[in-house]
């Protein structure tokens, strides 16, 4: 009942904020709802990961990194649009991701978690640095001519193209929450990272649980990789804002809550584009994610306390 009322709480706040930004800054509402579609739709893959796997994959913006360039390159020689290429570049990532696994992720699973993150960082740097090293630090754009289409509402133009994150990311939520609670595979998951140990008495193979989480995992953020490019340029360190924007969304919503990753992207997406509706304050809206999981982690320390 308690937790009825506090999510009847969350969603009249987020109404009367909604209502007030589109009286007051009506686009401040459009720009942060795209940005929040491309960072819960990055973000909801890590939290797979860590609900399941139990491990922080600091990583996870470069394994999106590497399938950008798999696209970019693969699309540019085979003359075939990026969203063709969507697909195989999902399941090729998803290879490397098991292969990823398998050499190293597996072999930390039972380390602190200091040298869990140490790990995934180092791998995160092997792979910005490899693709520094191959294609420079030059930066790739396509140019596609869809990603510019626009509406007008009244006296303001927009472009419209941005809202596929947007059903990216409520395709992602809703196809996982499917998965985990309708599959055989999925239910094997969710109960491996529950607890691991109990899974393993009943007969689920923890190890092939883990692996392939983590493979569908970077599959997916390989296929969201590709749906980046059309829109941004990329370069080798493009990867590493989205890790820690990821990390910092999941930290705030709580391990395996894609529901609150879905809210917590929204509250992120409509500060930062309303700190960059001002000109004073545009350069300070990189640094908004710092602040909600500084306060984030302060609040629940004090809630423990209390405790």
């Amino acid at each position: 009942m308690v937790v009825k009322r506090a999510v009847m709480y969350w969603l009249a706040f987020g109404l009367v904020v909604g209502v007030a930004l589109l009286m007051w800054k009506p686009m401040v509402l459009v720009y942060g709802i795209q940005s929040a579609g491309l960072y819960a739709a990055v973000a909801i893959p890590m939290a797979l990961v860590l609900g399941i796997v139990h491990i922080v994959n600091l990583s996870h913006g470069e394994f999106m990194m590497v399938a950008a360039y798999a696209t970019y390159f693969g699309a540019r020689w085979l003359k075939i649009d990026p969203y063709v290429a969507l697909v195989p570049v999902a399941l090729v990532m998803s290879i490397f991701g098991f292969i990823v696994y398998r050499l190293t992720i597996r072999r930390a699973l039972k380390s602190p978690e200091l040298n869990q993150l140490i790990l995934t960082f180092g791998l995160g740097i092997a792979l910005s640095q490899t693709v520094n090293l191959i294609f420079t630090s030059q930066s790739w754009k396509m140019y596609l001519d869809y990603v510019s289409a626009s509406a007008t509402i009244g006296e303001y133009d927009f472009g419209i193209y941005d809202f596929v994150f947007v059903a990216a990311a409520i395709l992602l939520a809703l196809g996982l929450r499917l998965f985990l609670t309708r599959t055989r595979m999925g239910k094997a998951a969710l109960a491996v990272g529950q607890n691991p140990r109990g899974a393993a008495i009943v007969g689920i193979d923890v190890d092939r649980t883990y692996a392939f989480v983590f493979a569908l995992s970077v599959g997916l953020v390989g296929a969201l990789g590709a749906m980046f490019l059309t829109k941004q340029a990329i370069f080798p360190g493009v990867g590493g804002p989205y890790t820690m924007k990821s990390f910092c969304l999941v930290a705030v919503a709580g391990v395996g809550n894609i529901t609150g990753i879905l809210w917590a992207s929204l509250a992120l997406g409509l500060a930062e584009a309303l700190m960059n509706s001002f000109r004073d304050l545009r350069d300070w809206s990189s640094i908004i994610f710092f602040i909600i999981i500084f306060a984030t982690i302060l609040v629940r320390s004090i809630k423990e306390r209390k405790a």
